[in-house]
């Protein structure tokens, strides 16, 4: 039996996981939190081989909080369950040590049959994302910038897309406002362009937000 937790701040997501797995022969749902706070919490009071996270969880301000939770919890698995463009955020997640992001969108008996291989070792991400992978490495630099943004890059870049100034930004990173000044330049260069709103355009042309 495999023994899940659920980090996800949506109620009808909590339900819908709860009752699914409820009476399911090889998933066993051990535990649920709503934000990343509570996460390690109930890791270390309840047995869980894997968790199942929305990247939007509250609390979850950087992937690199989840690198570091499997610091700590080395032989966890996490699967990504999520709204967000796979192509776009799977490349930054799987260098943290995520082993699957399954799609909102998909039936239950996908993310089942994805937690059930992910606790026996697999690796998986969609056949697009794959390729897509081979292909930026294959190409050359100035080709590849923007696929290539940072985990923090592509941070910064969802809250001034969400129209948050760069103090609001600075304070939900808990980073300093000048470090966020030095990230949009980033983005403007990396993304070739000469302003916010055409930045904001850009991102959501490439699906990056």
């Amino acid at each position: 039996m495999v023994k899940i937790g659920l980090a996800d701040n949506h109620p009808v997501v909590q339900f819908g996981i709860k009752s699914y797995f409820k009476e399911h022969s090889d998933i066993s749902l051990v535990g649920m939190v709503d934000g990343f706070d509570m996460v390690e919490e109930m890791l270390k009071r309840k047995e869980i081989d894997v968790l199942v996270m929305d990247l939007e969880l509250n609390g979850l301000s950087s992937i690199n909080l989840i690198k570091a939770l499997l610091k700590v919890f080395p032989k966890l698995k996490i699967v990504l369950f999520s709204n967000l463009n796979e192509q776009v955020y799977a490349p930054n997640a799987i260098k943290a040590g995520v082993s699957a992001f399954v799609q909102k969108s998909e039936k239950m008996d996908v993310l089942a049959s994805t937690i059930i291989k992910v606790n026996r070792g697999a690796i998986i991400f969609s056949d697009a994302v794959k390729r897509n992978m081979a292909m930026i490495a294959k190409q050359p630099k100035s080709e590849r910038l923007y696929r290539k943004l940072s985990s923090r890059e592509i941070e910064v870049l969802r809250y001034l897309s969400n129209g948050k100034k760069n103090k609001e930004v600075a304070e939900a990173l808990n980073l300093n406002e000048k470090t966020i000044s030095t990230y949009k330049l980033r983005l403007l260069a990396k993304l070739n362009v000469t302003n916010l709103v055409d930045l904001v355009n850009k991102a959501k042309t490439l699906e990056i937000v």
